[in-house]
C-alpha cells in the first residue's frame, strides 16, 4: 500500500508579535490547517519570550530583513506599527513573497498608493492582501449578498462604529503616536464596509468630523481623541455616519446599520458574546466581547484560511488592494477635518475645492 504524502502548507512568518501579532499568529497556528508558521519577527524582548513560549519550533527574529531570507518561506503576515506597514509590505512584495498586511496599508496616502504600485509589478499568482478583518465576518457577508441581490432597495444611508471597551493602561494614549489619528486606525474598517456597500467606485463630496476627548485627555498631545464621529456625503446621494469609542464600559460594540429605499440591515446592533442571557438583581441583561478579537474570532480565521488557500490554490482574493487606499483617503481627510474644525468639499472627479463663506 502506497503511503500517501501529507498536505503541503504554506510557509508563513509572523511580522509583529505586539496584540494583533499575537492574534495572527495564534490564528494561523492553531486554526489555519494549511498554514505552517516557520518564522516570526519582532524587536521586542518581552515578545520574544511571549514567542518562545506560544509558537513552539518557529525561528524568532530581531531584523526583519533576515526574516525575510528564512530558508523557504513563501508568504509574510504583517501586524507591526501601522508607521512601518509600507515599508514591511514592500519589502516582502519585491521578494516575490505572498503578503497579508493589516489595515491600514500606511498612515500616509502616498506610502500606501507605494504598496498597490509595487504589488502591481507582480504576477497576480503572488497574492497581496490588506486585513480589512470585517470583510470575512459571516454576518456582513450576509448582508453584502442581500444588498447585491437588491432586498432593500438602492442603500442610501449607512451608519457604523467601531467602539472598544475602556483601556485605562495608557495603551491608546501610546499608540496614538504612530497610529494616525481614531479615523485612520479605527474608523477604516467602518470606512471599507461604506466602500463595499455602497460601491468601490462611489465618490466623495464632502467629509467633516467632531471629536472630544472624554476619558483620555492625554490623546490632545497627538492631536487625537477617545469619541469622534464623522459624516462622509457621497455624489451619488448617499450620506456615511461613523462614531468611533475608545471608552465603552461594557465591552466591544462594532456594528453597521445599512438604510435603503425598500429596508435596512443591523449588523451586531445588540451584542452579545453568546446566547447566554441573565435576570439577576441588577436586572435582564446580555454580557458583551471584551475586544475586537472576541468579536471577530471567526473572521480572522476565515482570513487566515481564505488568504493560505488563495497562495496555495493560486484562487482570486475577495476583494482588491486599491480599495484600501481609498479607506486611508477618506479616513485623512475625516482626521483633518477633526483637526481643524472645517468640512472638506470635493469635486465630482475627486479633487479638493474650497467653498466661499459668508
Amino acid at each position: 500500500m502506497t503511503a500517501t504524502a501529507p498536505p503541503r502548507k504554506l510557509r508563513i512568518a509572523i511580522s509583529g508579535l505586539g496584540r494583533m501579532g499575537k492574534r495572527h499568529a495564534l490564528t494561523y497556528v492553531g486554526r489555519a490547517s494549511r498554514a505552517d508558521v516557520v518564522a516570526a519577527f519582532t524587536p521586542e524582548a518581552s515578545e520574544a519570550a511571549w514567542a518562545s513560549s506560544n509558537l513552539p519550533g518557529v525561528k524568532i527574529y530581531s531584523d526583519y530583513d533576515a526574516m525575510l531570507a528564512h530558508p523557504g518561506l513563501e508568504a509574510v503576515v504583517i501586524s507591526t506599527a501601522t508607521s512601518v506597514h509600507a515599508e514591511q509590505a514592500i519589502k516582502s512584495i519585491n521578494k516575490g513573497l505572498h503578503t497579508m498586511c493589516e489595515k491600514p496599508l500606511s498612515i500616509h496616502i502616498d506610502e500606501a498608493q507605494k504598496v498597490v504600485d509595487a504589488a502591481a509589478t507582480r504576477p497576480k499568482s503572488q497574492k497581496i492582501l490588506c486585513g480589512f478583518s470585517r470583510r470575512f465576518d459571516a454576518s456582513y457577508r450576509d448582508a453584502a449578498q442581500r444588498i447585491d441581490s437588491g432586498s432593500i432597495g438602492r442603500p442610501s444611508v449607512f451608519r457604523s462604529q467601531t467602539c472598544d471597551k475602556l483601556d485605562p493602561s495608557g495603551f491608546f494614549v501610546a499608540y496614538a503616536e504612530f497610529s494616525g489619528g481614531i479615523f485612520v486606525d479605527c474608523s477604516i474598517h467602518d470606512i471599507d464596509l461604506a466602500l463595499w456597500f455602497f460601491g468601490p467606485e462611489s465618490r466623495v463630496k464632502s467629509v467633516s468630523a467632531v471629536g472630544v476627548c472624554a476619558a483620555q485627555p492625554a490623546l490632545r498631545q497627538h492631536q487625537d481623541v477617545d469619541n469622534a464621529v464623522g459624516v462622509v456625503e457621497f455624489w451619488e446621494d448617499r450620506i456615511a455616519y461613523f462614531y468611533a469609542s475608545r471608552t465603552m464600559a461594557a465591552g466591544q460594540h462594532d456594528m453597521s446599520e445599512i438604510v435603503g429605499t425598500e429596508g435596512k440591515l443591523i449588523v451586531n446592533g445588540n451584542p452579545q458574546t453568546n446566547l447566554l442571557e441573565i435576570s439577576d438583581k441588577t436586572g435582564y441583561r446580555r454580557e458583551v466581547p471584551p475586544d475586537y478579537y472576541g468579536r471577530f474570532g471567526e473572521a480572522f480565521a476565515t482570513e487566515a484560511n481564505e488568504f493560505t488557500a488563495a497562495c496555495l490554490d493560486d484562487t482570486p482574493l475577495p476583494f482588491k488592494l486599491t480599495g484600501a487606499v481609498r479607506a486611508l483617503q477618506i479616513g485623512a481627510a475625516l482626521q483633518e477635518s477633526l483637526r481643524s474644525g472645517k468640512k472638506i468639499h470635493f469635486d465630482e472627479v475627486g479633487h479638493r475645492v474650497e467653498k466661499a463663506t459668508l
